[in-house]
């Protein structure tokens, strides 16, 4: 099941895509069913009570209608850091756009190995889940950076909340999944991380975290690993690749943040960037205007364009 938030000028409302178009949910009038949230913390029944609405319909045009993020705010957001390659590039091309920055000749670094504990254990920081947006909306480019970057994730959102969650009951509390792409500014990411805390401005900005189009159901997605994944700016294939390289799996993810630390229903968690999967490791940046397209199998596209404020 495809499960989107959308505005048709009455503000959000829960709906169901079809391939006919948008079955509102909401119109029932029944509290599972009057946003996201309630849907995912009314559980199976809730899960059943949305399917039943999708198949008696009606089903209204997307035309005219505006997909907003999923979850516009939810309760918990982290991001995770799980694909070899992306690790190992990453540092080189913060080290060639330092030198850009200096108006130095390129460095040339060589590729890593991937630190250990990348490989111990899963990875991942709290983003800002006050700053998230949907499908189509413009992207403004914070005013303090000069090389603005997307990045091509798959989240997870929790369903069933819980704590100390073993690896082989972890699926078992996947609401679904969503596509992610984690908007970067480079250049003040690549000073702030000096500091040793994590990304703060580089990643917190105004919907500087992208999600959508829908959440897909878990019963759809056996294996997020087999997912294909691909990255296009303005029509042009700049990733194009799949899941099956993370370190960890969103099982193991679950496992580890729950421990000793309850997870709520609605919490999302992004897999972090696929590899290639983003502007910094083939050190090209974002332009005033560009459009970005991140398509993941099963899921869909999201689309967002990327503007510079005066």
């Amino acid at each position: 099941m495809k499960l989107a938030t959308f505005d048709v000028g009455q503000g959000p409302r829960l709906g169901a895509v079809t391939n006919e178009g948008m079955v509102d949910l909401t119109a029932t009038g029944r509290p599972e069913l009057a946003d996201m949230l309630s849907l995912i913390e009314a559980g199976a029944p809730g899960l059943d009570l949305a399917r039943e609405t999708e198949a008696a319909g009606p089903v209204r045009s997307m035309e005219g209608l505006r997909l907003l993020s999923p979850i516009p705010v939810p309760p918990q957001f982290r991001d995770a850091s799980t694909f070899p390659r992306h690790i190992v590039q990453a540092p080189v091309g913060m080290q060639k756009l330092a030198a850009q920055m200096q108006g130095k000749p390129d460095p040339d670094p060589q590729l890593g190995e991937v630190p250990e504990v990348y490989r111990q254990q899963p990875i991942f920081y709290i983003t800002n889940r006050f700053s998230v947006r949907g499908h189509d909306e413009d992207v403004l480019w914070p005013r303090y950076s000069q090389a603005m970057d997307f990045e091509l994730e798959v989240a997870c959102v929790v369903g069933r909340g819980g704590k100390d969650i073993a690896k082989k009951d972890a699926f078992d509390h996947v609401f679904g999944y969503t596509i992610f792409n984690d908007f970067s500014a480079r250049d003040t990411q690549l000073v702030e991380m000096q500091g040793m805390l994590g990304p703060a401005k580089g990643k917190s900005f105004d919907g500087g975290n992208v999600l959508g189009p829908v959440i897909v159901t878990a019963d759809e997605v056996p294996n997020p690993r087999k997912l294909r994944t691909q990255a296009r700016i303005n029509g042009s294939v700049y990733v194009d690749t799949d899941m099956s390289a993370m370190l960890h799996g969103f099982d193991d993810m679950i496992a580890f943040i729950s421990r000793d630390e309850a997870l709520h229903p609605g919490e999302v968690i992004g897999a972090g960037t696929v590899n290639d999967g983003c502007g910094l490791e083939h050190s090209v940046f974002l332009n005033d205007g560009d459009v970005v397209e991140l398509e993941v199998e099963g899921i869909g596209i999201l689309r967002n364009r990327v503007r510079r404020q005066d």
